[in-house]
C-alpha cells in the first residue's frame, strides 16, 4: 500500500471510531448524569470535558518529554479555537441554542481569562517552567471550586442509583475508542504536514488539533443531535480550560516553551473572539448567525495561522 494510501486509511478508520466511540460516550455521560442525580452541565464540565481532553495532555507530555512542547502549545491553544469556533460553529448549523447567561458564569469568565494570561506570560517570547507552574496552580484552584459548587449534589445523589458503573462502562469504552480515533487521526495527518513541511507550531495548531480535538467534536454534535446542548456547552468551556492550565502548564513544567508572539497572539485573539460570540442574546439564544460568525473566525484562524508561519 502507497504512504498516501496508508494515512487515508488511518483517517477513515478514525472516522470510523470517533462514531461509534461519541455514542458511547455520550450516552455515558448523560446516564451518568441521570444516575447521580446531578445537573448534566457539571458532569460535562468535569468529567466529560477532562475526559474528551485527554488526547492533547498525552501529545503535549510526549512531546514535552522529546524537547518539542511548542507542539503542546500549538496543540492546545488550537484546540480551543477548533473547540468553539469550529465545533460550536457546526453544531450551530442544526438550529438555534439555547443558553442562560447565568448557566456559562465562572468557567466562561476563567475560559476568558486564563488565554490572556498565556499571552502574557509569552510576551518575552517564552512560557518557562515556573510559569507553567503558576498555570497549574490555578488549574488546582479551579478544580477546587468545581468540588466545592458540585459536593451536596454528589452527596445527595450518589447512592441513588445501584447500576451507575452501566454508563460509567459506556463512557470509559467510549473515550477509548475516541482516543485511539484521535491517535489515528493525528498519525495521518501528522505524516501529511512533514510532506507539506508544515513548522512544528503550526502542526501542532492545525494538524494536531483536528485530530485531538475529534472527541470534542462528535460528542457536542451527538449533543445537539441527541437534544443535550448543556452537555456540548459544558464540556467545550471545560475542554477549553483544561487545555490552557493543565495542557500548556504541564509542557512548560517539562520543558521551557519557545512561542512566538505573532503565532500565540493570532490564536488567542481569534480564541478570544470566538468566546465572546458565545454570550447569548436577550432572548437566551445563540442562533446559526453567530454559527456563520464562528465558522468564519476559524477560516481566518487557519488564514492567519498559515501566514504568520
Amino acid at each position: 500500500m502507497s504512504i498516501a494510501g496508508s494515512m487515508l486509511l488511518e483517517i477513515l478508520a478514525a472516522a470510523l471510531l470517533a462514531a461509534v466511540g461519541g455514542e458511547l460516550f455520550l450516552k455515558g455521560i448523560v446516564g451518568a448524569a441521570a444516575s447521580m442525580k446531578v445537573p448534566k452541565l457539571l458532569i460535562a464540565t468535569t468529567f466529560a470535558a477532562f475526559a474528551t481532553s485527554s488526547p492533547e495532555l498525552t501529545v503535549s507530555t510526549v512531546a514535552a518529554l522529546a524537547g518539542k512542547p511548542e507542539i503542546g502549545l500549538g496543540d492546545a491553544l488550537g484546540s480551543n479555537v477548533l473547540n468553539i469556533a469550529l465545533i460550536l460553529g457546526l453544531a450551530l448549523m442544526f438550529g438555534p441554542m439555547q443558553v442562560e447567561r447565568s448557566d456559562l458564569g465562572r468557567d466562561f469568565a476563567f475560559a476568558l481569562t486564563v488565554p490572556l494570561l498565556t499571552l502574557w506570560l509569552a510576551r518575552d517570547g517564552n512560557i518557562t517552567r515556573p510559569e507553567g507552574a503558576v498555570l497549574l496552580l490555578i488549574l488546582a484552584f479551579w478544580i477546587g471550586l468545581l468540588i466545592r459548587a458540585g459536593r451536596s449534589a454528589f452527596q445527595q445523589g450518589i447512592h441513588v442509583e445501584a447500576q451507575l458503573w452501566r454508563p460509567l462502562l459506556y463512557a470509559v469504552t467510549g473515550l477509548l475508542a475516541l482516543v485511539i480515533a484521535g491517535r489515528l487521526f493525528v498519525d495521518g495527518a501528522s505524516a501529511i504536514a512533514e510532506v507539506l513541511g508544515v513548522d512544528t507550531y503550526l502542526a501542532g495548531a492545525l494538524v494536531v488539533a483536528a485530530g485531538t480535538s475529534l472527541p470534542e467534536l462528535v460528542t457536542v454534535l451527538l449533543s445537539r443531535i441527541r437534544g443535550h446542548d448543556d452537555v456540548g456547552i459544558g464540556t467545550l468551556l471545560g475542554s477549553n480550560l483544561f487545555n490552557g492550565l493543565a495542557i500548556v502548564g504541564l509542557a512548560a513544567s517539562i520543558h521551557p516553551i519557545t512561542a512566538r508572539p505573532m503565532e500565540v497572539g493570532t490564536t488567542i485573539g481569534i480564541g478570544v473572539l470566538s468566546l465572546m460570540l458565545l454570550i447569548p442574546g436577550p432572548d437566551s439564544k445563540i442562533g446559526p448567525g453567530r454559527g456563520v460568525m464562528l465558522l468564519a473566525a476559524y477560516a481566518i484562524f487557519v488564514a492567519g495561522s498559515i501566514g504568520s508561519g
